[in-house]
């Protein structure tokens, strides 16, 4: 059974609240487990995932016994940066501020768990870079980093394996050492920047895992490096002998490269979240006293009057209140459509007003804009753990001392066991240790995941955490809601028979008079019909509205009744003609409303619930995945099943109470099936919790959007399938990047160790070991990355026949 997300409270008194922490620095994958060995000790901290990918952490924990600051503080003790929360840069943060005592510092915590941030604290190296407070930013730095580390090392490098007898084997370099110096001595200066600079990460990284009582990769390097540079500096200022500079300054050449490579491949799996940052706008016009001012978007405050010009975007979420003009929402709701806008109208901040000029006023600002909660709700996403991913941790994990426990075991055993001198013996456990390296074992799953959700999040398709990714890959039966999900929920008019000898728009004249008197939707269906055919304006006198019937009216001197068949009746007006077309209209499932002319019956109106015009499409490549759909409704069992053929859907559940979906749900499940439920109602969140997958609808209420795993921001049934196959071609790259990460370990170990060298003469040194480490991780991050070509549906519109529900009135 699905569970509601648990949402981050607003006010004091809550136990929960949540964030998304930047962490900037986790060159390897592994070193996740420093940071949340640390933060997951601390008082308060219910539960931390960290990405290294997306360099950064959600952090769940208890107001009431910590604060963002100190979470911020605990991350900086751990050896990386962090300035804030990972969020816009429209957003502020401030999370610099003194804790107040007491239930003042509760409250605060609860706020800023809200907000953003701005650049503070211990400085970064992006921060230098020019790339604001974003988690996703630092990866630029972060590579260009990781190049100069290895191009220092590469330059260092290659004088010391010339210089070496490596050198002389296999280039015939013969040269004389410069200075006159020994040889060792020569290759031990030559090594130091390569040490002390270039490999400085690896150490540094090393200290803080051991500190956090953890095992990472850094650990690994620091001591295949240090082991191999150790040993030879002792040989050095012992009178010299056999030593291992080169095989130390190659190792870390080839580790550095194989970070820089693998780092610029998983930094194109943040594509998505960069695009939702940029959106929004760094500056906003606001009209103080009458005159336009031009400030910072984070400066932007509830209530505030934005002016916002053709061309621009819009600063803030907000209202307008005077002007009208088209706005394009496609980058924030996914429509492709612009949306037109006139007062009373909601808008979208970091949507783009295309023509007129609009005033706004803003009602939510910073973090509680639409932009920010849809990356805060995507950062969560990329920053949970599938199932597959915390056993993958684990064995990283183990497989890290494993490395350590081997190297050591290698090493006895070459001593022991053979005649081989104490550097070869050396040679084997730093081989070992280094090709041991679990990082594409680490990487297998986050990378996958990142692109999953950058995927669906530029499709419009939210998925909560990796969970609803895995569960969306094994769905098996969709059930659609019918009322707001495969139709609009809006009745519509889809046609109009006269009487013989009435003429069409002279009926919807007249006819539309007097519906502009009522509320009823229906009313407000024929109205915009008669609109949409221009039939000119009329003007209704002695309205009177008959409960559950229809209104009545007078216009133009005749008297008009539209309404139900009784309202008929009491008009003692006789269908003739028209009452089997009546009968015919209402067993296809039009609601039909009958148009009375001083009693004589002058025309049936059909309505119907509109069709979405993709929900055709939506059921047909769902069938493609092999999916059966499942139409859950209330109407009577004879419409439902008219509606259900004319769409293809291949089973009818209808005549369901609201109170009794989620048991609707339960008895599909307890067939063997793994079931996904759309919906968009208050009355759908029972049965988006009970389903296997809960997929709300975008449009739908606050209460459905909070239960379900996955949310539709376009309210599009098209995009149901568009989920399915993300999670499927998600879920495969983790398959096979696990597969790979495991399987290159297995063969790897014993191949390090020497265990086929007395047969085969196969000895892997250290730096070719380092090549195939880092070729592993590259591999990973590759692979993951050509998720961005799964073919996804395309929005064809169909044009199913027009249905719709026999309400009456």
């Amino acid at each position: 059974m699905r569970h509601p997300r648990d949402s981050e409270p607003s006010e004091v008194g809550k136990e929960r609240s949540t964030a998304v922490l930047d962490v900037r620095g986790m060159v390897r994958a592994t070193q996740q487990n420093t940071v949340a060995a640390v933060l997951g000790r601390r008082p308060g901290v219910m539960d931390v995932e960290v990405n290294p990918v997306a360099q950064s952490a959600t952090v769940v924990f208890d107001p009431r016994q910590t604060s963002l600051a100190e979470l911020r503080g605990w991350v900086t003790a751990c050896g990386y940066h962090c300035v804030g929360q990972s969020v816009p840069a429209h957003v502020c943060d401030p999370m610099d501020e003194p804790d107040p005592p007491g239930p003042a510092r509760a409250a605060e915590a609860v706020r800023t768990a809200h907000a953003g941030h701005e650049p503070g604290g211990v400085p970064s190296p992006d921060e230098a870079m020019g790339h604001g407070g974003h988690a996703v930013m630092a990866m630029a730095a972060m590579v260009a980093d990781m190049r100069n580390r290895f191009l220092v090392a590469v330059v260092f490098s290659v004088p010391v394996v010339v210089w070496s007898p490596i050198g002389e084997e296999v280039f015939g370099w013969h040269a004389p050492v410069p200075f006159g110096l020994r040889q060792d001595v020569w290759a031990l200066l030559l090594s130091l920047p390569v040490i002390f600079y270039s490999c400085s990460i690896f150490f540094v990284g090393a200290v803080g895992a051991l500190r956090a009582r953890t095992l990472d990769m850094m650990v690994l390097v620091a001591v295949a490096v240090g082991a191999g540079w150790l040993y030879s500096l002792i040989v050095t200022l012992t009178g010299g002998g056999e030593v291992f500079y080169e095989a130390a300054t190659v190792l870390a050449s080839f580790v550095l490269l194989g970070h820089w490579f693998e780092m610029r491949a998983r930094g194109g799996a943040n594509d998505a979240i960069r695009a939702l940052l940029d959106l929004a706008p760094p500056k906003a016009v606001v009209l103080r006293d009458g005159e336009p001012v031009e400030i910072a978007t984070a400066e932007v405050a509830v209530g505030d009057l934005l002016l916002v010009r053709p061309g621009t975007k819009i600063a803030a979420d907000g209202v307008v209140v005077d002007g009208e003009s088209e706005v394009d929402e496609s980058t924030v709701t996914g429509e492709s459509l612009p949306v037109h806008k006139a007062p009373g109208s909601a808008v979208v901040g970091a949507t783009l007003n295309a023509n007129g000029t609009l005033r706004v006023r803003a009602t939510r600002v910073g973090a509680d804009t639409a932009l920010a909660q849809i990356v805060k709700l995507v950062q969560e996403a990329q920053n949970s753990k599938a199932p597959g991913q915390r056993l993958a941790d684990r064995a990283a994990f183990w497989l890290v001392f494993v490395a350590l426990v081997g190297g050591g075991l290698t090493l006895a055993v070459w001593l022991l066991a053979s005649d081989r001198p104490f550097g070869e013996a050396m040679l084997f456990a730093i081989t070992v240790v280094v090709i041991t390296c679990p990082d594409a074992l680490g990487l297998a799953t986050p990378t996958a995941i990142m692109v999953g959700t950058g995927l669906g999040a530029k499709r419009g398709v939210l998925f909560k955490n990796a969970m609803a990714l895995e569960a969306s890959a094994g769905i098996q039966t969709v059930v659609m809601d019918k009322t707001g999900t495969l139709t609009k929920g809006e009745p519509e008019v889809t046609e109009v028979i006269t009487a013989p000898g009435r003429d069409e728009d002279e009926i919807l004249r007249l006819v539309a008079a007097v519906e502009r008197e009522s509320e009823h939707p229906l009313a407000e269906a024929v109205v915009r019909h008669a609109e949409s055919r221009s039939v000119g304006p009329a003007q209704a006198r002695h309205f009177e509205n008959v409960p559950g019937h229809g209104a009545t009216a007078v216009v133009d001197g005749h008297r008009i009744a539209v309404g139900n068949r009784r309202l008929a009746e009491r008009e003692d007006a006789d269908l003739g003609p028209l009452a089997t077309r009546r009968d015919e209209l209402a067993a296809t499932g039009r609601t039909v409303v009958i148009a009375t002319v001083d009693g004589v019956a002058a025309a049936l109106i059909g309505i119907a619930d509109a069709p979405r015009e993709t929900s055709s499409a939506a059921v047909t490549e769902l069938h493609a995945l092999g999916v059966e759909v499942v139409m859950l409704t209330g109407d009577n069992q004879a419409t439902a099943e008219r509606i259900a053929q004319r769409l293809g859907i291949d089973t009818v559940i209808a005549e369901v109470l609201p109170g009794d979906k989620a048991a609707t749900i339960a008895e599909l499940q307890r067939g063997g099936r793994k079931v996904a439920m759309v919906g968009d109602g208050v009355n759908d969140a029972p049965a988006l919790a009970q389903a296997d997958l809960g997929i709300a609808i975008g449009a739908g209420t606050d209460v459905a959007i909070e239960t379900a795993d996955l949310v539709l921001m376009r309210s599009d049934p098209l995009d149901v399938p568009t989920a399915l196959r993300i999670g499927r071609g998600t879920l495969r790259k983790m398959r096979q990047n696990l597969g790979w990460a495991i399987g290159y370990n297995a063969i790897a170990l014993p191949i390090a160790a020497g265990v086929f060298e007395p047969a085969t003469g196969l000895i892997l040194r250290p730096e070719i070991a380092a090549l195939s480490m880092s070729g592993s991780s590259v591999v990973v991050a590759v692979n993951a990355l050509a998720l961005k070509r799964l073919r996804l549906p395309r929005p064809v519109p169909a044009n199913p026949a027009d249905v719709g529900d026999d309400h009456g009135r």
